[in-house]
């Protein structure tokens, strides 16, 4: 686009600005539930994305010859388009969606007087008591009458098998870990199928995930559909992710699943290729009586259930509702190991019966959903290194990528960027901040690549990595080995700049207009590099709790009763503003749905005290479900721009502090 009386630069920098002026107004008339509405914007950014697609090809990639030029820019250019092929797709699922709240709430109930009977089964290998305790209190705190809390325990631990005698729960364990966490459950399967009274539904919870006590009532709800055999619900975190965390944004930023849960789940939902993730979950026993329980094909079993039942004919459907919450991975590894999994357990899938070429009775939608998820497995991360990598070529070796002019790259590549980043956040509640989305990808790229091209290759013959969680996180633990590829990146990068900006002879001479290009991503990359480095620093953490909303309590010392306010509840700690007492003083606090605790002062603040709780068992199971069971939602839903700049701040003042 031209416009009169402007040079080319001022008419591409022009239209940007209207666009963005555009994006200013659009989340205050877009209707978000509109099919229509979304897919005009969707269609616009496809229509920028083919735009910018079709001058990349036949503008900006080096002449065929066997030169570097040519070899860089044609695999730079193959690496691109095939992740815009993956951002098409993701364009067309998020143009419709479902929303099932209505639906659960006109058929509630529908079972009418006599409860059907629910089988609760929490899948353990290796997590500690800590993490179990919160889940099986949960479980057995459930609002639906009928139920049987079951612990599946893959460890064979007599603490555990004791524990759960004493909470009246079902403890099995069986003598071998074959099928690893698949195998664990069709074990249990096969023993309720023994049972005098099977179950009617079997809900499935990871050993840190608590359900809300609507959990089951709710998610119940959608089977009044005969032909749904599965109903998935959102995973929440109650705790930071190591990003999140690593970054200080833990109050500002939502984690890194959020998105995917809060907006493509229910655009797959839209679609009817919602799948199963696992833990908070229902089916239908009837469903997995057909199916002959868990697949063991792939090690993410969840998708490849969802695949072996809608090839069955069942239905799976997304309710977007917090019902369970759990506990995110904390350390950088096992987080990076999580997705690896994932990834690899995907390529397994794809290269399954059950895959988009398979011989099935999977419909045309099915096997889009499992394309889709290999396209973004696939290139998302490779590119996110290549867009690392390939700015050194011409730094070091002259070798020009992207020969393009700079009104063009604005016109291009600045309109179809920035409409996407207008779109996304306007559909998502502006959930997509640029560089920190690019550090999520790049901290797992490499074993991430890595698992997508050899799961491809060689699909078999791959152990199930369990997610570590818990565990001791009171240090500063850097993350060297993770950290070193960034960090020698990063200086090259600047040397590169350098070398560019001083010693203009060696590099920008010969690229023309294509500097530009190659200087933006420079820039770019540098902060994208150094925020990925903090990130492998991972800092303490506190106890994992719900939330300190202030709320009044009172502390009967035996000689004086006051009203004070609670500003932060631990299971084992309390911090009460109004009324300083001396240290050791001693007396019983009435908290709310938990009753009057015993506890005694640690600490004397200024405008109060530092209390350690020391409730009876009772007491300490309804602290659990004050801080996790109840029907609110954990973690943060959206950005909250002002403090995420707050809290980026704050964490750049530390890492130089602690230099």
């Amino acid at each position: 686009m031209v416009f009169p009386h402007l040079s080319e630069v001022q008419s591409s920098v022009t239209l940007l600005m209207l666009l963005a002026g555009v994006g200013l107004i659009l989340p205050t008339v877009i209707d978000r539930n509109s099919t229509f509405q979304r897919s005009l914007v969707l269609g616009l950014a496809a229509l920028l994305a083919g735009r910018y697609a079709f001058w990349r090809i036949t503008e900006t990639v080096a002449p065929f010859g066997l030169t570097m030029d040519m070899l860089a820019s044609w695999s730079l250019l193959a690496l691109e388009m095939l992740a815009l092929v993956g951002s098409m797709s993701a364009f067309l699922i998020m143009s419709r969606q479902r929303g099932r709240s209505d639906e659960a709430t006109e058929h509630a109930g529908w079972w009418g007087e006599k409860s059907p009977r629910v089988a609760i089964l929490i899948a353990t290998y290796n997590e500690t008591l800590d993490v179990l305790e919160r889940t099986v209190v949960g479980a057995k705190s459930l609002r639906h009458d009928n139920k049987e809390v079951i612990v599946l325990d893959d460890g064979r631990r007599d603490w555990l098998r004791d524990y759960c005698e004493s909470q009246q729960v079902r403890y099995v364990r069986r003598p071998d870990n074959k099928g690893s966490k698949a195998g664990n459950i069709n074990h249990t399967l096969a023993l309720l199928a023994a049972d005098p009274v099977p179950p009617d539904f079997v809900a499935v919870l990871d050993a840190d995930f608590v359900p809300h006590r609507g959990f089951i009532s709710r998610s119940m709800a959608l089977f009044h559909d005969p032909t749904v055999g599965l109903v998935q619900t959102p995973q929440h975190f109650f705790n930071a992710d190591p990003i999140q965390h690593n970054l200080g944004l833990s109050r500002s930023y939502p984690d890194e699943q959020r998105f995917f849960f809060d907006h493509m789940q229910p655009c797959r939902d839209g679609w009817g290729i919602a799948f199963c993730c696992g833990t908070s979950s229902m089916v239908r026993w009837s469903a997995l009586q057909e199916i002959g329980g868990l697949p063991t094909e792939s090690i993410t079993e969840d998708f490849m259930l969802t695949l072996t039942l809608q090839n069955a004919g069942w239905k799976s459907v997304y309710l977007a509702e917090p019902l369970t919450e759990g506990l995110a991975p904390e350390g950088l590894k096992e987080y990076v190991t999580q997705r690896a999994r994932w990834c690899l357990g995907l390529m397994q899938i794809a290269r399954s019966d059950l895959g988009p070429l398979g011989k099935n009775k999977l419909r045309l939608r099915d096997r889009w959903s499992v394309a889709d998820s290999v396209f973004y497995w696939l290139t998302t991360f490779p590119f996110r290194l290549a867009a690392i990598v390939y700015p050194l070529l011409y730094w070091f070796g002259n070798v020009t990528v992207v020969d393009a002019r700079l009104p063009d790259v604005i016109s291009y590549f600045g309109a179809y960027y920035l409409w996407i980043l207008i779109v996304l956040n306007t559909l998502s509640r502006g959930m997509v901040i640029p560089i920190l989305n690019d550090v999520s990808q790049l901290i797992g790229a490499i074993p991430i690549s890595r698992a997508a091209i050899v799961g491809l290759i060689k699909p078999k013959g791959y152990p199930f990595s369990v997610t570590a969680k818990g565990g001791d996180r009171t240090r500063i633990v850097v993350q060297w080995s993770m950290m070193a590829p960034f960090a020698v990146l990063l200086g090259l990068t600047l040397l590169g700049l350098v070398i560019g900006i001083f010693w203009d002879r060696f590099a920008f001479s010969d690229a023309g207009d294509g500097k530009w290009v190659v200087l933006f991503w420079t820039i770019y990359n540098l902060f994208v590099l150094s925020v990925a480095i903090i990130a492998c620093i991972e800092l303490p953490r506190r106890e994992r709790h719900v939330a300190d909303a202030p709320e009044k309590a009172r502390f009967d010392t035996g000689e004086k009763q006051r009203d004070l306010w609670i500003a932060s509840l631990k299971s084992d700690t309390v911090r009460l503003r109004g009324h300083p007492y001396a240290e050791g003083t001693r007396g019983r606090l009435a908290i709310r749905d938990v009753g009057e605790v015993e506890a005694y002062v640690i600490a004397t603040l200024a405008d109060g005290a530092r209390l350690h709780l020391l409730p009876t068992d009772e007491q300490r199971e309804a602290l659990l479900l004050r801080f996790y069971a109840e029907d609110n939602m954990p973690g943060i839903a959206r950005v909250r721009t002002a403090a995420m700049l707050r809290d980026i701040a704050r964490r750049l003042s530390f890492s130089s502090d602690s230099s």
